[in-house]
C-alpha cells in the first residue's frame, strides 16, 4: 500500500520496528501505521528522568537556605508543570506529525522555521551538553580514581563514547525507544533505588540551615529554586514527537496522565534525595560527584556510573531523535538520520567545552534558569493553542506551505504567536534572577524570580488575546 506522505512524496506503509532504522521524519502517520497505548509513555519519559541531575538539583535547594521541609515544597511545586508536557503530546496523535510541525498552526509557515531554528536547535543541543556533561564528569572522576589518566582527557573519551551510543538510539527512532526504555526504566530504578539506600545513613535528618532565612531572603530562595526545577518540564516541548504514533482516538487524558506521571515521578522523588544528600555533606565544592562516589561502597560505584550513561543516553536518545526532525520542518533537505548526526556532533563538541570549563553545579543551574527565556513562552503558546483547538489538528494543512495555504497567515508569519512568545520572553527574562543576570523586575522586588509565572501569564495571556476569539471561531487562519 502507498500513499502520500504530507509532504508532497509517496511511501509505502511504514512498519516501527525496534530493530530497523527509522527512515521517517516528520512525514505524515497514517492510521494504518498507528500503534501502542497512552501508558507505553509512562516509561518512555521514566527511563531519562531517573537522573543524577536530580541529585544535583535537589542539593541546589539546601545550598540556596532552604529548609528540607521547604525545599520539598518547592520540588513538589514545580513538579506540577509536568501536566504541559502532557497536554503538548496530545497534539502528536492529532496531528500525526512532529511537533516542530504542528506548531505552524501558532508562527506560520515562515515564521516556524525562525522559531523552530532557534528554539528546537538551542534547546536540543543544550541539554545534549548538560547531560552529557554529568555522565562526563562522573565517568571521569571513576576513571582516574582507577588510574593516572588525566581527568580532562577522561571525560573528554567518555563523552565521545556516550554520545556516540547516544546518537545511534537516535538513528534507530521512535521504535527502539518505545521498546527499550521499559527496559531501560526497570534497570535504572534498581540502580538508583540502591544508591540511595547506601546514602540514607549519611542524611542528617535533623539538619537546619545554620541561618534560617526569613522575609524577602527566604521567597527569594524559593522562588530562584522553582525557576531551576521548573525549567526541566518547561523544555519538554518534544513530547507530541514521541506520541505520534498512537492511535488518533488515543484519550487525552490517558496521554495527559502517563506522560506527566512518567516525568514528575521519578524527577520530584529523586530530587527530593538530593536534597536530603546535601544536608549529610560539608563540601560540594568538587562537585556533588565526587560526594556520591565516596558514600558508595567499591563495587557500586562503577554501576552507579553505568546507571548515569544509560540514562543519559536515554535523554539525548530522546532528544537528539526530536531534534533531527526540527531541521526538516524549517525546509533543510536533509534526512531524518544525518540530521541525528549532525545534531550530535554539535552536542558533543559543546559539551566537551564545559567539562573543560566549568563545574557540574554551575553549569545546571546557571543554564536551567537562563533556557526558561525561551522555554517558558514557547511551552505557554503550544499549550494554550492547544487547549483553544481542542486538539484538533489536521496534519494535511500542516503541510500546505502555499501563500494562502491554512497556517500561511501573514506572509508566512502568525503574528499572534511570534508577538506572544518574545514578549512573554521578554517578562521572563524580567523577572529573571541568576548570578550573572537579574532582571530590573526582579530586583525591585527584592531579588524574587517570578520568570516563571510571569512568562507563562503574559505568553499565554496575550496569545488568547490576540487570537483566542479566531481560533474558537475557526477563523484564525
Amino acid at each position: 500500500m502507498t500513499h502520500d506522505t504530507g509532504t508532497g512524496t509517496t511511501a509505502a506503509d511504514y512498519t516501527d520496528s525496534a530493530t530497523q532504522l527509522e527512515t521517517r521524519g516528520i512525514e505524515l502517520v497514517r492510521p494504518s501505521e498507528r500503534h501502542g497505548r497512552a501508558r507505553d509513555l509512562f516509561a518512555v519519559w521514566a527511563a531519562p528522568n531517573v537522573s543524577v541531575l536530580n541529585f544535583t538539583i535537589g542539593a541546589t535547594m539546601i545550598l540556596l537556605g532552604l529548609e528540607i521541609w521547604q525545599a520539598i515544597l518547592v520540588i513538589f511545586a514545580a513538579c506540577l508543570l509536568w501536566v504541559l508536557p502532557g497536554i503538548v503530546a496530545v497534539s502528536g496523535p492529532a496531528a500525526g506529525t512532529s511537533g516542530s510541525v504542528i506548531q505552524r498552526a501558532i508562527y506560520g509557515i515562515q515564521g516556524n522555521r525562525i522559531v523552530i531554528a532557534i528554539y528546537g536547535w538551542f534547546i536540543s543541543g543544550v541539554f545534549l551538553a548538560l547531560n552529557w556533561v554529568a555522565s562526563s564528569f562522573m565517568g571521569a572522576e571513576l576513571v582516574t580514581r582507577w588510574g593516572s589518566i588525566d581527568k580532562t582527557v577522561a571525560a573528554i573519551v567518555v563523552t565521545v563514547i556516550v554520545s556516540a551510543i547516544t546518537v545511534l538510539v537516535a538513528v534507530y527512532g521512535h521504535g527502539l525507544i518505545l521498546r527499550a526504555y521499559n527496559y531501560v526504566t526497570i534497570a535504572l530504578l534498581v540502580i538508583f533505588l540502591v544508591v540511595t539506600g547506601f546514602i540514607l545513613p549519611h542524611i542528617d535528618w535533623t539538619f537546619t540551615q545554620p541561618e534560617p532565612l526569613h522575609g524577602i531572603p527566604l521567597w527569594s530562595a524559593i522562588s530562584i529554586g522553582f525557576a531551576i526545577l521548573a525549567s526541566t518540564p518547561l523544555s519538554y516541548s518534544n513530547s507530541a514527537d514521541l506520541a505520534r504514533y498512537l492511535p488518533k482516538e488515543t484519550k487525552p487524558s490517558h496521554i495527559v496522565a502517563a506522560t506527566a506521571l512518567g516525568g514528575a515521578i521519578p524527577c520530584f522523588f529523586f530530587t527530593v534525595v538530593g536534597a536530603l544528600l546535601a544536608t549529610g555533606v560539608t563540601s560540594m565544592d568538587a562537585g556533588i560527584e565526587y560526594a556520591l562516589l565516596d558514600m558508595l561502597p567499591v563495587w557500586l560505584g562503577p554501576v552507579f556510573v553505568i546507571g548515569v550513561v544509560v540514562n543519559t543516553v536515554a535523554l539525548n536518545g530522546m532528544t537528539t531523535y526530536t531534534a533531527s526532525m526540527a531541521f526538516q520542518s524549517i525546509g533543510v533537505p536533509m534526512k531524518r538520520i544525518p540530521s541525528a548526526v549532525l545534531i550530535g556532533v554539535l552536542g558533543t563538541a559543546f559539551t566537551i567545552y564545559l567539562v573543560m570549563s566549568t563545574s557540574l553545579l554551575d553549569a545546571v543551574n546557571l543554564m536551567l534558569q537562563f533556557l526558561l527565556i525561551i522555554s517558558v513562552p514557547t511551552m505557554a503558546v503550544y499549550v494554550t493553542d492547544i487547549v483553544l483547538r481542542r486538539s484538533s489538528y489536521r496534519g494535511e494543512d500542516l503541510f500546505d506551505e502555499e501563500p494562502g495555504g491554512p497556517f500561511w497567515f501573514t506572509r508566512g508569519f502568525g503574528l499572534a504567536g511570534i508577538v506572544s512568545v518574545v514578549l512573554g520572553g521578554a517578562a521572563t527574562a524580567l523577572f529573571l534572577s541568576t548570578d550573572v543576570w537579574t532582571g530590573p523586575g526582579a530586583v525591585a522586588i527584592g531579588y524574587i524570580d517570578l520568570s516563571v509565572p510571569a512568562g507563562l501569564l503574559v505568553s499565554a495571556g496575550l496569545y488568547v488575546l490576540l487570537v483566542g476569539r479566531r481560533i474558537r471561531t475557526g477563523t484564525a487562519a
